[in-house]
């Protein structure tokens, strides 16, 4: 991007998120904004926001109030509110924060430069709306420069699960696969742009069921398969996935996809069938042990990860202790935990709370054991040797930091040289959140 005006994107949440800012940072760069690091002198700032966390709303507002001061030093300053706070919020945002000029949806973000034009002629822009058309075909192309050896590509949207607690489905609509042809080519542009690792998004991304360039209809696997044809791309990741949308030939795939790395992130959210239920789930707790019994056959080495709520509604001391119960006969490489919180609008929310006090303990007992499996998963890791695709430097002079196939962060002594490039390592030291090793020959 090469443009005279100052662009301050700040993504708030998921990586479908940081995706998406991406995307917008390149339309608005094909309308002359050259995207910075900090709102100071910027000419239009954009919050990407997300609906997840407890208070979302607010936090927004509250940022917003802090841009407040650079308004007022240039009148000029364009603010825009995007992503999934934004679709909930609606024309609320610009009557509580008039300083704001543009409210724009997840699913319309491809309509921004029509926005812009808008804000040229002195008006105001909104729109929330869920068009039929595929946002990622209309948007302009920029000038797209080399970038990182790591990228998301956003395959699938929205999610017809409907989970008692998620405002997914209210806030980015009903499940859209791309059409495979047109990911294919993404792909293919991003290797060209230097990435050599690719990371399938989804809210629901095992769910992908997408157009084929044969006619017919492809699943992630296929679409996964397709993908490690395309020379110079060297690992592909997917995430966020649901079990039970974990069809047979994308466990297959676990097995004997090289480029497909032994990392899953696959939530269940709690061990109680009861609970389980009360999140319209779909799925009980056996039946995904069961589950990653049968991945973990096709791939002994997986890396584990997954989501836990604690204190939902209804749950009791003999709940929570069967989520624990998951947790030890599951055994996770990484897992993230939180205590509910209510999304208004969600089923859900209408229910009784749990007394705040009990489900901070849970939430305590919980993160415990986590982390206690996460430490025993990284301690096994030394005297092992891994592949690294390196990023970056490190924070110590001479250091340079990247992922393992299971991805760890590992540390290294090396050269910047390194960035972009895959070594095998050794691991010597396994520390809270990250690993060291040596450069292997």
């Amino acid at each position: 991007m090469t443009g005279t005006k100052k662009l301050y994107v700040k993504t708030y949440g998921c990586q479908m998120n940081v995706y998406d800012s991406e995307r917008m940072a390149e339309a608005l760069g094909a309308q002359g904004y050259e995207q910075v690091e900090s709102p100071e002198g910027a000419d239009m700032i954009l919050l990407n926001t997300c609906h997840i966390r407890e208070k979302a709303a607010e936090k927004v507002y509250s940022e917003l109030g802090r841009f407040k001061p650079l308004r007022e030093a240039n009148p000029d300053l364009k603010i825009g509110v995007a992503g999934c706070v934004a679709q909930a919020e609606g024309e609320e945002i610009m009557r509580r924060q008039p300083m704001v000029d543009l409210v724009v949806g997840p699913q319309t973000y491809h309509r921004l430069p029509s926005m812009m034009e808008a804000l040229g002629r002195g008006e105001k822009a909104l729109d929330t709306e869920f068009p039929e058309e595929d946002k990622f075909a209309h948007l302009p192309k920029a000038r797209l420069p080399k970038r990182g050896p790591t990228a998301f590509l956003t395959v699938q949207e929205g999610c017809d699960k409907f989970c008692s607690f998620c405002v997914v489905p209210y806030t980015r609509g009903a499940e859209v696969s791309r059409p495979a042809d047109r990911l294919l080519r993404e792909a293919r542009e991003l290797v060209e742009r230097g990435v050599r690792e690719i990371t399938l998004l989804g809210q629901n991304v095992n769910a992908y069921h997408g157009a084929g360039p044969d006619g017919g209809e492809w699943g992630l696997a296929r679409l996964i398969r397709e993908m490690a044809q395309i020379d110079g791309l060297d690992r592909i990741r997917f995430t966020t996935s649901h079990p039970n949308d974990m069809e047979d030939d994308l466990i297959a795939a676990h097995g004997d996809c090289d480029k497909l790395m032994p990392y899953l992130h696959l939530p269940v959210q709690a061990g109680s069938d009861k609970v389980l239920k009360a999140m319209n789930r779909k799925h009980t707790a056996e039946q995904y042990i069961r589950l990653i019994e049968r991945i973990r056959a096709v791939r002994p080495d997986l890396h584990l990860s997954g989501d836990f709520i604690v204190g939902f509604p209804g749950e009791t001391e003999e709940d929570f202790q069967a989520t624990l119960d998951l947790v030890e006969t599951v055994g996770y490489g990484t897992a993230y935990s939180f205590k509910y919180s209510a999304r208004p609008g969600t089923p859900a929310a209408e229910r009784a709370m749990v007394d705040a006090a009990e489900a901070d303990d849970r939430l305590q007992r919980l993160q415990a054991l986590i982390t206690k499996q996460q430490r025993a998963t990284q301690d096994a890791m030394v005297g092992r040797t891994v592949s690294v695709l390196f990023e970056k430097p490190g924070r110590m002079p001479g250091q340079m930091v990247g992922k393992s196939e299971y991805l760890h962060a590992v540390h290294v002594d090396g050269p910047e040289g390194l960035a972009g490039q895959i070594a095998r390592v050794e691991i010597v030291e396994s520390r809270p959140n990250s690993l060291s090793g040596r450069l292997l020959g």
